[in-house]
Formats: C-alpha cells, structure tokens, sequence
C-alpha cells in the first residue's frame, strides 16, 4: 500500500472508467469542508450546497458517460447529528445521479468489511481513507492487492444488498 496525494485522489474520481463505489462506515467525520456546513446546519442557518455543485457536476458527467457512482453510509440508529446532517442534503447528490443508499448498523452484523472506509475504483484499484479520532481525514492509502480489492467487492456488494436506497430511508 501507497499513501497517495490529495490531489492524485482527486484524479482518480474524475478518470475511472465504469465504477466507483464507496463504503463509509462511521457515525461521524470532520471534514474541512463540511464542518462549516454543518455547524450553519445545527443552528436552523439555510444553506445553498454551493459547496456540493462541484462533486455534482462530476458525478453529472459520469452518469451521462454510463459510468457508475454508488456509496453505501453504515449508520447507527437514531443516527448521529452528522448522519443527521448528511442524510439531509443528499438529495443533490443523487438528483445527480449518485446512488447512495443507508445501511443501519444493526442489519449489517454478520458482513466483514474492511477496517477503514474506502473508495474502490473499476475492481482494480482501492483507496482506503484513514481518519483520526476526531473525524479529520489523515491519510489516503492506495492499494491494487488483489486480496484488498477482493475485500472490499465482497463487503460493497454484501452491504448494498441490505442497504435502502436513498429515496426510501427513513431515519430513525
């Protein structure tokens, strides 16, 4: 495994060919970006999700090109404020055609999935995303082990069979 550059990740969501997929599977993170968001959120601030035009727009362009952009969140219920958070300004994301769907935690028991969260790119490439306590991102870790990519097809494709599309969560 390679630790890999912020901006080397930034090209991989833009240059894969068929499929990205994504696994998180913490209650909550602290994101730079988001963090500001966020907080407008917790006080009733309204928010216009310029923020998210940019990762629309690139998840627009991969739909029309028939590629494929799909995330699985793991959530604990009643969910955490961040999931909270998240759960409502999804709707961009999938309008643009993003399919996210939410797998509580208790459904999920008995499927193995990797330590860390990942991206995993065209069954060929996984990048796991390495956070500290806090929720602040630390580290991008490239792998194209077959083993690694193997784990992380299997867990993905597991959980997105107990997941519930987007349009049909409600959280608890």
């Amino acid at each position: 495994m390679a630790s890999i550059s912020d901006d080397e990740f930034d090209r991989l969501l833009t240059q894969f060919e068929r499929e990205a997929v994504h696994l998180e599977a913490r209650d909550a993170y602290g994101t730079a970006v988001e963090l500001p968001h966020m907080a407008k959120w917790a006080t009733g601030q309204p928010d216009d999700l310029a923020w998210l035009r940019g990762w629309c727009a690139t998840v627009r362009l991969h739909s029309v090109a028939g590629r494929s952009v799909r995330r699985i969140r793991i959530v604990s219920e009643p969910l955490s404020d961040y999931q909270r958070w998240s759960h409502s300004i999804a709707w961009p994301m999938v309008e643009a055609g993003e399919d996210i769907r939410w797998a509580p935690r208790r459904s999920v028991s008995s499927v193995a999935i990797p330590g860390n969260d990942f991206y995993l790119f065209d069954d060929r490439l996984v990048v796991f995303l390495i956070y500290a306590g806090n929720g602040l991102a630390i580290e991008k870790m490239a792998s194209t082990e077959p083993h690694d990519v193997r784990l992380c097809r299997t867990a993905f494709d597991a959980l997105w069979q107990l997941a519930i599309p987007h349009r049909d969560y409600q959280p608890v």
